[in-house]
């Protein structure tokens, strides 16, 4: 009788299928997008919001996996991945502009994150920061600066819901939405996702890395929910800033210079 491998719940993936560095896109779309730029790749699994490719990287065994959007998706599929043997991770995504930092199509690399979700709740007391490795957002902003793209470093805003930003004044709790969000760009705030809170936070819980490079989807006060305003185009630039900083990872992790 052939033994069959034990499959994670969620990922479907199972012992051996996936490598100890990943990239983590919230699209399943978008993982194609990144195993294209493997020196080789082949689909291990597609279930529910999560599908993966595993491949190779300077002849090294890597993975993507997306991870759907929002915080409880992203931390059961970091969860699932961790216990598979993958310690360091890296979200390439979009995000939207909070300032006149930030333009449609800057490539923009998180330093922290504001906690405005509930999945980090589960893992750390509400005082405690959600912020990257620092390692890995120092080789991002270096991958960023060689491929000449123009950047952001600062910190983001992970909320739980898309219309609650986009339409706050339609909401109950409108007062307390517009409030926060006012108070979180006059803190400094530059973009706003919806994954990269728990994902630094679950990071530094399970002792792993992680850290993100998103695209601008908008300018500053510029938003929508209509497809034809997607920047497509942009996509391609935050996987190339994520590839070849885990290129630069990878390597200073076999020298030695990993931190």
């Amino acid at each position: 009788m052939v033994e069959t491998k034990k499959k994670m719940l969620h990922i479907a993936c199972g012992e051996g299928e996936v490598g100890e560095y990943v990239f983590l896109p919230g699209s399943p779309e978008r993982t194609i997008k990144i195993a294209k730029y493997f020196d080789s790749y082949e689909k291990i699994a597609q279930h529910r919001e999560h599908t993966t490719y595993t491949g190779y990287l300077d002849g090294v065994k890597v993975s993507v996996t997306s991870t759907g959007m929002g915080g409880p998706s992203t931390a059961i599929c970091m969860e699932e991945l961790i216990k598979l043997g993958a310690h360091t991770f890296i979200r390439v995504g979009t995000c939207a502009s909070t300032s006149v930092k930030v333009k449609k199509g800057d490539v923009v690399i998180p330093n922290g994150a504001v906690k405005m979700e509930g999945t980090s709740n589960h893992y750390v007391p509400v005082e405690y920061p959600a912020v990257p490795d620092f390692f890995l957002l120092k080789e991002l902003e270096k991958a960023a600066v060689k491929l000449k793209y123009d950047y952001n470093v600062g910190v983001s805003i992970t909320k739980d819901s898309f219309y609650t930003q986009i339409e706050p004044e339609t909401k109950p709790v409108a007062y307390e939405l517009i409030n926060k969000w006012n108070a979180y760009e006059k803190s400094g705030a530059t973009n706003t996702c919806m994954e990269c809170a728990p994902m630094f936070v679950l990071a530094s819980t399970l002792n792993c890395r992680a850290a993100a490079v998103l695209v601008s989807a908008t300018d500053y006060k510029i938003y929508s929910s209509d497809a034809k305003t997607y920047p497509a185009d942009f996509e391609s630039r935050p996987i190339e800033v994520a590839i070849e900083a885990m290129r630069q990872v990878i390597k200073a992790d076999q020298s030695g210079r990993g931190e």
